[in-house]
């Protein structure tokens, strides 16, 4: 098999197994928060505080990303916040205060937010003529692993007899999703130009289009936040039981898997993709509606309904690696849209609570999320609007 063939397998193999370990860092702590303040006396003000962390994170340490890249090395990078991460949960899964365990988390956060940004610059710098497919590659991982901690995380930690052994599992698999990375050290290649010559963030700010890429990724990310911590909640409101509660998100994130799987190649066959923002975004909305008209008849319909709009988040990965002509364009592209997005997506578990607070029902907080998905379409269309970022760079 020649070289460069066996290293793109090499590269697909550590996409996938990199993309599989970037949400269980962060979605494992909710099965077994519960434990984890009995064990550790951590306030509910604190634990607010930890779920909230990922997407804060997301945004600060994803800015720094594309300049560590040019600075050694993408590959060289990806290696090393694969290990940050992984240590860090291993880590975190041994402290005895609530304070060590936020900071112990704070690592593992910044590790996976600096693999979310450049993932879709590899795709470009390996996969420039096969961005669909390999975008579906690791978009259907990244949903794979959410779903895994989410339903696996309890398991081990009964099985291993605490929350400890739960969370430090996917220090574990981190560490084993390094290994091939490992064997792409020798074959870094960094991002176009030297370090000096990178796209700044302040440069991508002056670009329209990256405006209305970091406004709809944000308004997805409010919108599936929103709904991962607290569709629950609000099906148990209206009178599900906490374990039908807990299968029917997992159907949502579970439709999810398909979509990540089929919607980047559709997607990248298309010069526009509006259609695909329109349909999902009316998803989003047709599901709020069915929550509040007759939550409990039409219970998994409209789970099924919400996850389909969470099919979303794939589509602008997808179009983060095609809105831009180089490498080095779609890390700046992708670290200033994550960074902007994960921003504006924090509003959205903290929005959902607020209202319901202040009205005593969840119909509130669900018309304003089917209001959001106006402003949502709308951003979606114009980032869908064929163009360039280094054509609108000053």
């Amino acid at each position: 098999m020649p070289s460069d063939r066996r290293q793109q397998i090499l590269i697909a193999v550590g996409l996938a197994t990199l993309a599989f370990n970037l949400r269980p860092a962060a979605i494992s702590v909710a099965p077994v928060l519960a434990d984890i303040q009995a064990s550790l006396g951590m306030s509910a003000t604190t634990a607010g505080v930890l779920t909230t962390l990922p997407v804060l994170c997301f945004a600060v340490f994803g800015l720094t990303a594309p300049w560590w890249a040019r600075t050694i090395g993408v590959h060289k990078v990806m290696l090393a916040a694969l290990v940050v991460a992984a240590l860090g949960l291993v880590l975190r899964a041994t402290v005895g205060s609530a304070a060590l365990f936020l900071v112990s988390t704070v690592p593992v956060l910044a590790g996976v937010a600096t693999a979310n940004v450049l993932l879709p610059s590899l795709v470009k710098l390996h996969f420039s003529d096969r961005i669909g497919l390999m975008t579906a590659v690791y978009s259907t991982s990244l949903a794979v692993g959410l779903s895994a901690a989410s339903v696996l995380t309890v398991p081990i930690a009964d099985a291993t007899g605490s929350w400890r052994g739960g969370l430090a599992a996917w220090g574990v698999a981190a560490l084993v999703a390094a290994v091939p990375w490992l064997g792409l050290m020798r074959h870094d290649v960094r991002p176009e130009g030297p370090v000096t010559r990178g796209i700044a963030l302040r440069s991508v700010g002056a670009s329209s289009m990256a405006w209305a890429m970091a406004l709809f990724f944000g308004l997805q990310s409010l919108e599936a936040y929103a709904v991962f911590g607290w569709l629950p909640e609000i099906y148990r409101h209206a009178g599900v039981s906490a374990q039908t509660a807990g299968l029917l998100l997992g159907t949502t994130t579970a439709v999810g898997i398909p979509i990540s799987f089929v919607l980047p190649g559709w997607a990248a066959r298309r010069t526009n993709q509006a259609p695909f923002v329109v349909v999902l975004s009316g998803c989003y909305v047709a599901g709020y509606l069915g929550l509040v008209s007759w939550p409990v008849g039409g219970a998994w319909l409209w789970a099924i309904l919400i996850g389909m709009g969470t099919g979303l988040f794939p589509l602008i990965l997808t179009l983060i690696g095609l809105r831009a002509r180089t490498s080095d364009g779609t890390a700046a592209l992708s670290g200033f849209v994550q960074s902007v997005g994960y921003l504006i997506g924090a509003i959205g578990p903290f929005m959902m609570g607020a209202v319901f607070d202040l009205t005593g029902t969840w119909t509130v907080p669900l018309l304003v999320l089917a209001l959001l998905a106006v402003p949502l379409c709308f951003t979606g269309i114009r980032a869908a609007t064929p163009r360039f970022l280094e054509d609108q760079l000053p």
